[in-house]
């Protein structure tokens, strides 16, 4: 192959009119008529000067004209980055300055506040719209629908994810075609799919889940996809009897169970229901299964490692856990002080290795070398445990990642904008139980000794800072921190305190 990510989830399919991307007004997106958009596209991006090993960043609302640019990032070449919709300019421009991207490509509706952004990074901004309108297609529709395949290895890169560290600095987690492609492979096996696959998507194509997990999927096997904007009720129960799976988060299951549309008749002809990037309840696995005969297929992944373990397809699928490390991924359970292995039955940290593992942090060598060791294990920063039959459990994590509605929300990044604000002497966030999301953000301030703190100014201020998903759902005003004798803050008493603020459970 001269570029296997391309050749295996694209180019298979040129002159192919069987149908990929089912649209909510009905038309349909051929496999040979999503590779031609592409190609167009991959001409675009060559005339701009983005050359292969080049990155391209993108900010823009899930359309079919979005995912082919993924499919043309792959072809010519060039390092694919997605972005999150809701990131504010100011989250924009670390992404764009550190990554070097050349090119970058935002909503028509966020062209004033990012050209700024664009023209401090040296970048070239285009626009696309999700209706599939803007620069970007213009200039596409006078290129050619054929692009020459530009020649790659399996170890290089084909994308950069950014997931946040503790320190509030974004890491950019390179992930080479062998990374994405391995992946695929496995988790198609493993969950056995086909060509004949109707796959209902959903998610946002911005991060591992909806991108790398359930389109490289369906990519791979020449399956459909019913390609839905975002997560509307309406819309996936009206659509979900033409599909046969289903890849979601938590949040999408618990609201799909909250109305009574949702029953065993609407579900009957489904092969599965996938679920991750966040906890799923144990109550949401038996009021599922209850409702409607299916057991949700639970599995464990990261932006680093794409998937790691899975709960198996024909076998037991245990609720509480993750399942058992995929074929091809070596999974230990570690000492957090000295790296040794733990035997089964004894928490410890998460290590994990294999050709899902990415390469690296782009230009953060120390991080890198912190996070993946030597002989190729990557720390996850994950707590776990494995049972007597190998099934892998979450039960916390070293570092105090919140993961609210499948999104990655680090405490530190919220904490830095709360403790700039006036009457606010310090700061800490945690993440609290909540029954649509998962885990919702709370933040709790300790008032200066000038003033009170004004909570509706900050939240205003916050809600100009971070993107929406990142914003505290309460602020709560506390005398003091909870502290150990170090002098470190207590999050965990926090945590068990205000366990209960949003549900009774």
């Amino acid at each position: 192959m001269t570029n296997p990510l391309y050749d295996s989830l694209f180019g298979r399919y040129a002159g192919k009119t069987t149908p990929f991307l089912h649209l909510p007004d009905g038309s349909t997106v051929t496999h040979d008529g999503f590779l031609c958009m592409a190609a167009r596209f991959a001409h675009v991006f060559r005339d701009a000067g983005v050359a292969p090993g080049d990155r391209l960043a993108v900010q823009i609302e899930k359309s079919p004209q979005a995912l082919a640019i993924y499919a043309a990032c792959v072809q010519a070449g060039i390092v694919f980055l997605p972005l999150n919709t809701a990131y504010t300019a100011a989250e924009v421009s670390y992404f764009v300055d550190n990554s070097g991207a050349k090119l970058l490509v935002c909503d028509s509706s966020s062209q004033a506040a990012l050209t700024p952004v664009a023209q401090a990074a040296k970048a070239r901004l285009e626009t696309l719209d999700a209706d599939g309108t803007g620069s970007l297609s213009t200039l596409a529709e006078m290129q050619s629908h054929s692009f020459p395949t530009v020649a790659r290895q399996l170890d290089d890169l084909a994308a950069f994810l950014y997931t946040s560290g503790t320190t509030g600095r974004s890491k950019g987690a390179m992930l080479s075609q062998e990374n994405l492609l391995s992946n695929a492979e496995t988790l198609v096996d493993y969950w056995q799919f086909t060509d004949q696959d109707v796959l209902l998507h959903a998610l946002p194509i911005f991060h591992t889940h909806g991108l790398f997990v359930a389109s490289n999927v369906s990519l791979l096997t020449g399956g459909s996809m019913i390609f839905l904007p975002r997560f509307n009720l309406d819309q996936v129960i009206e659509t979900l009897p033409r599909a046969t799976c289903m890849m979601g988060v938590p949040t999408f299951y618990t609201r799909l169970l909250d109305d009574a549309r949702f029953t065993t008749e609407l579900t009957g002809h489904m092969r599965l229901f996938i679920s991750g990037s966040a906890p799923l309840l144990a109550d949401t696995h038996v009021q599922f299964e209850t409702r409607t005969g299916h057991r949700i297929l639970e599995r464990y992944g990261m932006t680093e490692t794409n998937m790691n373990t899975s709960n198996p397809y024909d076998d037991e699928r245990r609720a509480g856990t993750v399942g058992k490390p995929l074929p091809g991924v070596e999974l230990k359970i570690t000492d957090a002080g000295t790296g040794e292995p733990l035997p089964d039955g004894e928490i410890g940290q998460i290590e994990v290795r294999g050709p899902n593992v990415f390469q690296g942090y782009w230009q953060m060598p120390e991080k890198t070398a912190q996070e993946l060791r030597e002989d190729g294990f990557f720390i996850t920063g994950d707590l776990g445990v494995i049972d007597p039959q190998g099934y892998v459990q979450i039960v916390g994590r070293n570092k105090d990642l919140i993961i609210s509605g499948g999104y990655n929300i680090y405490p530190k990044e919220i904490e830095l904008v709360l403790d700039d604000q006036p009457g606010v002497l310090e700061s800490a966030v945690v993440g609290v139980p909540h029954p649509d999301f998962g885990e919702t953000v709370v933040g709790f301030l300790v008032a200066g000794d000038d003033a009170d703190p004004d909570l509706e100014a900050i939240s205003t201020t916050v809600g100009e800072s971070l993107a929406r998903f990142k914003h505290p759902k309460k602020l709560i005003v506390l005398p003091e921190l909870p502290r150990n004798t170090m002098g470190k803050v207590q999050k965990n008493l926090l945590r068990d305190e205000y366990r209960l603020l949003f549900t009774t459970q």
